[in-house]
């Protein structure tokens, strides 16, 4: 047989290889069994105020459609060179604000092609690794976020004696802002403390000082 006719039969046995339907329907259960693992684990892992359902059941469905594409990709050629062809101009617009969503993303997409390529260990060992990791990583101590000391006095408040009762109380003393206006003065401080009450009755009490704010944050902005 020639070279020619190898290629030729290789191609056709490829066009059309049948799938049973036991591998599809275990195929399936497996994916949807990881699919909701990772549902739970970003529930756990999601801020409650920033939690969305349908952005949860959207990975679940993604990874049981990934899972059955990639099963229709090895069952014929031609569907395979077709899907490559249709996916290809798909566009997402949504944009990811935490980028842990993109890891959960990307996360549901590779459990559907690893099920759907039938390598079921894998995809087991990489889910354990990511929940373990994911978990693992909260234990580890991490800086805390400065405040953010703001202050309105009047013209006539002295930003020295400010700082000098700023820092009796805290450290890592940083002016961030100065805003002057006809009527005062604001600043804007960061800072570390772990005296907040004495450090907030230590500003009021400075000559000409109207209001003092302590803010905490978490190092973060959301819109």
């Amino acid at each position: 047989m020639s070279t020619k006719d190898i290629i030729k039969s290789s191609v056709l046995a490829g066009l059309n290889t049948d799938i049973s339907m036991t591998r599809i329907i275990m195929t399936l259960g497996i994916t949807i069994a990881f699919a909701l693992l990772i549902f739970v684990v970003y529930r756990l892992k999601s801020d409650s105020n920033f939690y969305s359902k349908d952005f949860n059941t959207a990975m679940v469905l993604m990874s049981v459609v990934t899972a059955a594409i990639v099963l229709a990709m090895q069952s014929n050629l031609v569907i395979s060179l077709g899907m490559v062809g249709a996916l290809s101009i798909v566009r997402f617009r949504n944009a990811v604000k935490n980028p842990l969503d993109l890891l959960f993303l990307f996360w549901s997409i590779s459990v559907g092609i690893i099920c759907g390529a039938g390598l079921y260990t894998v995809a087991l060992a990489a889910s354990l690794a990511v929940t373990a990791l994911l978990f693992l990583l909260d234990l580890l101590p991490m800086a805390k976020a400065p405040y953010l000391l703001i202050v309105n006095c009047d013209k006539a408040a002295e930003e020295q004696e400010l700082l000098q009762a700023v820092r009796a109380h805290a450290k890592g003393v940083r002016v961030r802002t100065r805003t002057v206006t006809a009527e005062g003065r604001d600043y804007v401080i960061e800072l570390h403390t772990k005296q907040e009450a004495e450090l907030v009755q230590a500003c009021e009490t400075l000559p000409g000082c109207h209001t003092v704010t302590l803010m905490a944050h978490d190092g973060e902005l959301r819109s």
